[in-house]
C-alpha cells in the first residue's frame, strides 16, 4: 500500500522530564542576516546541549529568499533584496503581515524522523488556522498548507496560505514556517512561489479570506496549538539586537539534510 503525506505520523513530545522550549517574539521587523546568523548559532549551541531549544517567532522587510531548489527563470523581477537561505524549496517571500516561524528543536531528543517533523509543523499551523475558521489543507504533491477557493470558480482554485521550508543540521531544526496574515499578496508577484506556475493555484493570507486577526491573536493560537504537538514552552530571556545576530523580545506566553 502507497501511504500518502496524510497517512504520516504526528506529534514530537520530547522525553519525559526533558526542559521546555523556549519561546521568544522579536518586536519591530528582524533583519534577516542577522536572522540567520542568530538561528544558526543558536542551533549550534542546542545541539551541543549548550542551550535550549527554541521557537522564534519574527517578521521580515520585505525579501525573497531562495531555497536549495530554487532556479534562477523563478525569479521574475527583483522587487526586493534577495537572499539564500539554506532551507529546502524554492523562492518565497517574506515580509511584514507575514508571521515566520523559525523552529530550532532537537530531533535526537524527540524522534529523528524528518518527514514526521514536517508533518507536525504542518499540523501545527492547520490546528492554528482552525481556531479562525479556516481550513488548511495538505497535499502529496505541494508542500505547504493550501486553501480551497471555490469562491475563485470551477477548476479547482486552491491557494497556499502558508510556506514551509526546513533544513536539519546534526539534528536539529532550523528555518520553518511563514504564514499570511495580511501581507502585500502582489509583492508574491516577483517570484514563483515555491515554484508552482499552475494558474490554479495562488497565494492568500488570512485577510484575503475576510479573517481580521492581529498578529498578537495569532501568536497565542500558534502557542495553544504548538504545545500538545511538541511539548511545554517558558518564556525566553534574550535581550541582544538582532543587529548583533542576535533576537530583540517580546515577552510571550544526524546528519546534515534538507526538506521542503
Amino acid at each position: 500500500m502507497v501511504k500518502t503525506r496524510s497517512d504520516l505520523k504526528f506529534g514530537l513530545l520530547p522525553a519525559p522530564g526533558a526542559p521546555p522550549a523556549e519561546w521568544l517574539v522579536a518586536d519591530g521587523l528582524v533583519d534577516y542576516e542577522g536572522a540567520l546568523a542568530f538561528m544558526a548559532a543558536r542551533a549550534a549551541a542546542i545541539a551541543q546541549g549548550e542551550a535550549p531549544e527554541l521557537i522564534w517567532f519574527v517578521e521580515h522587510p520585505p525579501l525573497y529568499t531562495a531555497g536549495t531548489s530554487a532556479r534562477p527563470q523563478e525569479l521574475i523581477e527583483v522587487r526586493f533584496p534577495v537572499y539564500t537561505a539554506g532551507r529546502g524549496g524554492q523562492f518565497t517571500y517574506h515580509g511584514p503581515g507575514q508571521r515566520v516561524g523559525y523552529v530550532m528543536l532537537d530531533l535526537k531528543r524527540r524522534a529523528q524522523d524528518v518527514r514526521r517533523f514536517v508533518a507536525t509543523v504542518e499540523e501545527w499551523i492547520i490546528r492554528t488556522l482552525g481556531v479562525f475558521a479556516v481550513q488548511g489543507e495538505r497535499r502529496d504533491d505541494r508542500v505547504g498548507i493550501w486553501v480551497q477557493r471555490p469562491d475563485k470558480g470551477p477548476g479547482g482554485f486552491e491557494d497556499k496560505i502558508a510556506a514551509i521550508g526546513i533544513r536539519v543540521r546534526r539534528w536539529v531544526t532550523l528555518h520553518g514556517f511563514a504564514l499570511n496574515l495580511a501581507p502585500n499578496l502582489s509583492h508574491f508577484s516577483g517570484i514563483v512561489p515555491c515554484g508552482i506556475a499552475e494558474p490554479r493555484y495562488g497565494v492568500t493570507s488570512l485577510a484575503d479570506l475576510g479573517r481580521q486577526v492581529s498578529m498578537a491573536e495569532v501568536d497565542r493560537a500558534l502557542r495553544a496549538a504548538f504545545e500538545p504537538l511538541f511539548g511545554a514552552t517558558i518564556d525566553a530571556h534574550i535581550v541582544a539586537s538582532t543587529e548583533n545576530s542576535s533576537p530583540r523580545r517580546r515577552s510571550a506566553k544526524s546528519s546534515e539534510r534538507a526538506a521542503r
